[in-house]
């Protein structure tokens, strides 16, 4: 027998098969594999790690329960602060350099330069490269003395600098190579957000007299904030869990002077074996990488587009 439905403008409705109601559909089937590849991979791990922050556990000792020991502990770390200080030197150098030399370049790459689509695809290749070829190649080029930086010094009359074999230049000297690396990054973003501009505003602009200088002010720098905030967050979260150009390199050396929280946790867990003490550090450093990231997004969500002509 037919089941007749009844159907008013505007309003749809669902037959029941005839004989009984009609069974409701299940999505769990979709959503254990997903739930528990993300448990297993992510969540665990994380809830395994506060748990071995709370305990004093050395590789081939006995476990002991010590609560918030580890944590106290790190409060009067004099290395822990350190590597701290370190991680955010590290990281506002590494993200306002690569910020402003990658918008710079993306103003460039905008013009209508001849080949300009070959010299872009040569501007990214830094990016493609590994972190360990890199770190290998500056390595070279960081000698004292067989090392080409120096060599290129001294043909301006400048003496050979001890670049990371000195406390003092070694963080500058590593984000001189996170420069290099990721400025093509920033280009590329900022690139996108230059090609969204229209050119009715420079149109205008240039009718009513304003100078480069004023169109940059005034209506570039508005239009491509929101990928300028892009940029700073992607960079931000990069730069803190920064590790293997930083131990390719110096590994955190000479002696600690550009050993960052990544660094050090790595030398208490794998080098002293110290795990409940290096889960802490991971528990602490995690905390502080989930604070900036929230900041960030809250930036951005405050970050809008902006009318060229005042409005919002």
């Amino acid at each position: 027998m037919a089941t007749i439905v009844e159907r008013q403008p505007g309003e749809i409705k669902e037959a029941a098969p005839v004989g009984g109601a009609r069974p409701r559909s299940s999505y769990w089937p979709f959503v254990v594999p997903a739930v528990a590849v993300v448990g297993s991979v992510i969540v665990f791990p994380w809830v395994f790690t506060v748990w071995m922050s709370l305990h004093e556990w050395t590789v081939g000792g006995a476990r002991r329960f010590a609560g918030l020991t580890n944590y106290l502990r790190l409060v009067s770390d004099e290395r822990f602060l350190t590597s701290v200080v370190h991680t955010f030197i590290y990281t506002f150098l590494a993200v306002v350099l690569p910020l402003i030399l990658g918008t710079l370049a993306a103003l460039v790459f905008n013009s209508r330069l001849p080949f300009r689509g070959i010299l872009r695809g040569l501007f990214i290749m830094p990016m493609m490269a590994t972190p360990v070829a890199i770190a290998l190649v500056w390595t070279m080029m960081f000698h004292p003395q067989l090392g080409v930086l120096n060599y290129l010094l001294s043909l301006v009359g400048i003496g050979p600098q001890a670049w990371v074999f000195n406390p003092l230049t070694v963080i500058p000297s590593l984000v001189l190579v996170e420069t290099w690396q990721w400025t093509p990054l920033v280009m590329l973003i900022v690139l996108g957000g230059l090609a969204a501009i229209p050119s009715e505003p420079y149109e205008s602009a240039a009718i009513d007299g304003a100078s480069a200088v004023q169109k940059f002010r005034y209506i570039t720098l508005p239009m491509i904030a929101p990928f300028l905030m892009v940029a700073v967050i992607i960079r931000t979260i990069d730069a803190l869990k920064s590790f293997d150009i930083i131990y390719a390199i110096t590994q955190g050396g000479p002696g600690t002077a550009s050993e960052t929280i990544n660094l050090y946790l790595y030398s208490v867990a794998f080098a002293y074996y110290d795990v409940g003490y290096g889960s802490a550090i991971a528990v602490v450093f995690f905390v502080i990488v989930i604070a900036l990231s929230l900041l960030m997004l809250h930036l951005r969500q405050r970050t809008k587009w902006t009318d060229v002509q005042g409005g919002a």
